[in-house]
Formats: structure tokens, C-alpha cells, sequence
């Protein structure tokens, strides 16, 4: 099986958009394999980290990469939709700064065998939280009702033929169960216009992107982790969160405006920090990361 390994985008910009001061607890709310946790570690010798990932796998890598650090990292297996319980294990009532990484890794996408792909013939999963969920892909293409199914491709992967697509899953499902990513890549690839199949982009990108949101209500755990994330932080400390789709960002972008309205916090940066072309060579994903930074002025 191939070796895949996962690069932090705009690690550097994050981190040190931080201000992370001497003996500071920072909070990793998507620990992955540990790379924006390493930086913190590595460059900020007394500062520590709490590092929490809904993915078993991806803490076991990060737990490996982050064993030097011995005494300075604790690492929690959550959502970080629930951060404040996490941080109440961790005795922390407060902590001085937070790190959101939105993306997801090339080990969860590539290796996982969960269905994250179209490009493989996986189980249709995509859970992330695969220990737990109970709510999968397979239960959404094959439950969920055709008006449901065309609500969140369009909503959640503002996908044009929604409606076309979510009419042939509920044909297909009449003959037999839809178990795979085969089998649905191959319904929505017959379901589109001819002329979208010559695209650079597989017609199939928006679907799996929209039940994978859906699986892991990944909208609804994002706005309930920056909410509880500006409650815990310190006031005059910061939050950096990275996007890497235009849903995403525009939650992170009302989130941040809304507290700047209410005189709550401040824009580190006022509009949202991109990769320059060096990390563009090296990573070309990182082309649709923007991270944007808030200081809390006021509880």
C-alpha cells in the first residue's frame, strides 16, 4: 500500500499568527498527524499543547510523531464540536489560543478505505469518527429521501444538477442497494449532461463532497466548535482557523464578523491569509486554503 503524508498548509502563517507567548496552552482542534502541533512544540520550547481528532488513526500517527514531546502534549479522541468537555478533562477553564486545520489528510482520502474517494472501490462510509458514527454514506444514498438527498447536494456541495442526481440514486437503490463508491460514481456520472463528463473535474467531485459533509454534519460541528472555542480562549488571545471551500470559509468569515460587530473581537488579518507560490509548487491543494485570524477583546 502506498505511503501518503499529510503537508500542513500554511503551517508557519498559522502558528505564528498565534502569538504564542512562554508557557502558553494551545489547542490543536484537528490534530491529524501532529504537523501544526510539532511547529508549536519544536518553536515555543515551554509551550504546550492539547491536541484532540475524531479519527483513531490519525492519533495514533500523531501520538508517534509527538512522543518527544513528552509532558507538554495531551492528546484526546473528540469532535471538536465538543472541545469543552475535552478541555474540562484537561483542566483547563481557559486556554491561550486555538487551531483549526479544515482540511482533510491525504491518508483519510487515500488509504483509509472508508469511501472518501471515487477514484477506489471502498465501502461507502466516510465517517470520519469510524468507531462511532453510525450514520453512513451507504445509510444516506439508500434512506434518505430524494427531496433530502437533493437539498444537501445542492446546499452542501452546490451541485447544478441536484435534482437530476438525486433522482437516479433513488432509481438506482430501487433495483439494488448502492454499497460502494463504484457503484455511486458510476449513478451520478449517468445522471449528469454529457457535456460535464470532459471537465477537469469529475462530475462526481460535488456528490461525494456534499454526503460526506452530511455524514459528518461537519457544518453544524464547525460552528459549535468556534462558538465554544471563543468561550474558552483568554481575552486577548487568538483563534486561526484554515478553509479550504468557499462553505467553509463563509461560515468562519459571518462567525468572525459577527463577533467583530458585537465589539467582541478583531481581525488579525482583514482579509483572509493565502499560500504564496513556493507552497503552491510544493502543495498544489494548498491553492483554495485561506486562514483568517481573531483576537477576543471581550467575553
Amino acid at each position: 500500500m502506498a505511503s501518503y503524508i499529510h503537508k500542513s498548509v500554511l503551517l508557519k502563517e498559522m502558528v505564528e499568527g498565534l502569538n504564542i507567548q512562554s508557557g502558553d496552552t494551545v489547542v490543536d482542534c484537528t490534530l491529524n498527524s501532529g504537523g501544526h502541533s510539532e511547529y508549536v512544540l519544536e518553536h515555543y520550547k515551554k509551550a504546550n499543547v492539547i491536541g484532540i481528532d475524531a479519527d483513531s488513526s490519525a492519533i495514533k500517527k500523531a501520538k508517534v510523531r509527538l512522543a518527544k514531546f513528552e509532558g507538554r502534549v495531551e492528546i484526546y479522541k473528540s469532535n471538536f464540536r465538543n472541545l469543552d468537555k475535552v478541555l474540562d478533562k484537561a483542566k483547563m477553564k481557559e486556554v491561550d489560543g486555538f487551531m483549526f486545520d479544515l482540511g482533510w489528510s491525504s491518508d483519510q482520502i487515500e488509504v483509509s478505505g472508508r469511501g472518501f474517494t471515487f477514484q477506489k472501490d471502498e465501502p461507502l462510509q466516510m465517517a470520519y469518527d469510524s468507531d462511532e458514527k453510525e450514520t453512513t454514506a451507504e445509510t444516506v444514498v439508500n434512506e434518505w429521501s430524494e427531496e433530502s438527498l437533493r437539498d444537501i447536494l445542492k446546499g452542501f456541495g452546490e451541485e447544478q444538477f441536484g435534482g437530476r442526481i438525486a433522482r437516479a440514486i433513488v432509481e438506482a437503490r430501487e433495483v439494488e442497494p448502492i454499497k460502494t463508491t463504484v457503484q455511486l460514481r458510476e449513478i451520478v456520472w449517468n445522471a449528469v449532461p454529457g457535456f460535464t463528463r470532459n471537465k477537469k473535474i469529475h462530475p462526481a467531485t460535488k456528490t461525494f463532497q456534499a454526503i460526506r459533509i452530511a455524514v459528518n454534519d461537519e457544518f453544524g460541528a464547525l460552528q459549535e466548535g468556534l462558538n465554544k472555542a471563543f468561550e474558552r480562549v483568554k481575552v486577548g488571545r487568538r483563534i486561526a482557523v484554515i478553509s479550504f471551500h468557499s462553505l467553509e470559509d463563509r461560515i468562519v468569515k459571518h462567525w468572525a464578523k459577527g463577533l467583530v460587530v458585537d465589539e467582541k473581537a478583531i481581525l488579525i488579518n482583514k482579509k483572509p491569509i493565502i499560500s504564496g507560490e513556493e507552497e503552491l509548487k510544493e502543495n498544489p491543494r494548498a491553492r483554495s486554503a485561506k486562514l483568517r485570524i481573531i483576537e477576543k477583546t471581550s467575553n
